[in-house]
């Protein structure tokens, strides 16, 4: 007879689930930034700013905590902030979300966009994303039961071709995903382009979502066009913002949605269920923070300073400048650096500029769902200025 004492135990047994993202490891960033941190270079690769928010900024944020803002706060938003979002929203765009059933704020831009593409796309449904891209779409669109329909952006200007979106659309698209400014290249979408966009939808049942998360950084004297700005685009479109690129504060991951009530309905079904509220500390002070408009409406200027900066220096250097009309990217081509430089892969090159000259990049190839052989990387200068100027004399010796 077997006594209970004498039975081997088997060890622990964890079950393997079927991955839901099978292709996809650790992302390009977190290794980049691994690695800068591994050699001790400067990491212009992440997109974040290596400087403080406004300290009236964390002052009314505190004083939200010590007010007692600190329980569950209303799942689409504190009123008051979404008041204050809509008034921006209407005085930059002309176009009037109504704060009650329009506005939804959000744990980050990240999760708006997920959000959005689970509230509307279904298994067997096609998204348009224009490449390249911010690395998240994809895996976002997959989550999402959709199949991503790649469009290329022309290689050296990043524009987008009405021709070929044209062409990409059929009666399975349910979702066309924007950026402007754009992330990695810095383009910028023109009114006409926007126009023309409008005109391609019209009669189709195609949603657009617009990822406008650098809305605040366009330069030389012009506008940020959003497709608020439209009324033909707004009434089809999920707009994606985000206080923490607009703020300094990335870290805070939180952000906001506009869209026709129809849309934010579904949008809340979701958003209900994968986040429910965002810290309520945070939007009470964003919202007596916004009664200046100052600190958005000036962004433009502080960030085309350090664009200024930076492409000045970079000037000096083999590496070919990129336009960059917005965000705070600054994208290069290195073919003309030395053979042996140039004949590398664009990650292959980011790895040798972190670990022998110290300063980090991110290849572009890490925006394309396919990858890409085009000779870019991508820097980011929402950095300190002595920061820009410690990456710019270490890239001289290039």
């Amino acid at each position: 007879m077997t006594t209970t004492s004498s039975i081997t135990p088997r060890p622990p047994y964890t079950p393997a689930p079927a991955s839901r993202l099978p292709q996809l490891g650790t992302t390009v960033f977190s290794v980049m930034s691994a690695l800068a941190q591994q050699h001790q270079a400067v990491n212009l690769g992440q997109g974040f700013p290596d400087f403080e928010g406004d300290p009236a900024l964390l002052d009314a944020v505190n004083d939200a905590m010590r007010a007692g803002h600190n329980q569950y706060p209303p799942m689409p938003g504190v009123p008051a902030l979404r008041q204050a979002i809509a008034a921006k929203v209407e005085a930059l765009y002309g176009h009037r979300y109504d704060p009650d059933t329009e506005i939804t704020v959000t744990a980050g831009a990240t999760q708006a966009i997920l959000t959005a593409l689970l509230s509307i796309v279904h298994p067997g449904d096609e998204v348009i994303v224009l490449e390249p891209a911010y690395d998240s779409y994809a895996p976002n669109i997959a989550l999402a039961g959709g199949t991503m329909v790649p469009v290329p952006l022309d290689p050296q200007t990043f524009r987008p071709d009405i021709d070929r979106l044209r062409a990409a659309i059929t009666p399975r698209t349910r979702a066309l995903m924007i950026n402007s400014p754009h992330n990695p290249s810095g383009a910028v979408w023109t009114a006409d382009e926007l126009q023309q966009l409008a005109a391609l939808l019209d009669g189709t049942e195609v949603v657009v979502i617009s990822d406008e998360v650098y809305e605040h950084m366009v330069y030389d004297g012009q506008q940020h066009q959003s497709v608020a700005r439209l009324p033909s685009l707004a009434a089809r479109s999920f707009v994606v913002s985000s206080f923490g690129k607009t703020y300094h504060v990335t870290g805070w991951k939180i952000g906001y949605v506009t869209a026709p009530a129809s849309l934010m309905a579904e949008f809340r079904k979701v958003h209900q269920y994968n986040v429910f509220s965002v810290n309520a500390p945070m939007q009470v002070g964003l919202a007596t923070y916004m009664r200046d408009p100052a600190p958005y409406l000036g962004l433009s200027d502080f960030y085309q300073h350090k664009r200024d900066r930076f492409r000045a220096g970079l000037a000096d250097t083999a590496f070919q400048l990129l336009p960059c009309p917005g965000s705070y990217f600054q994208s290069v081509n290195y073919s003309r650096l030395p053979e042996s430089l140039a004949a590398m892969g664009d990650m292959a090159l980011c790895q040798w500029l972190t670990r022998e000259i110290g300063v980090a990049a991110i290849p572009m190839s890490a925006f394309y769902s396919r990858g890409s052989d085009a000779k870019i990387i991508r820097f980011c200068f929402a950095k300190k200025d002595e920061t820009l100027d410690l990456a710019l004399a270490r890239l001289k010796k290039v």
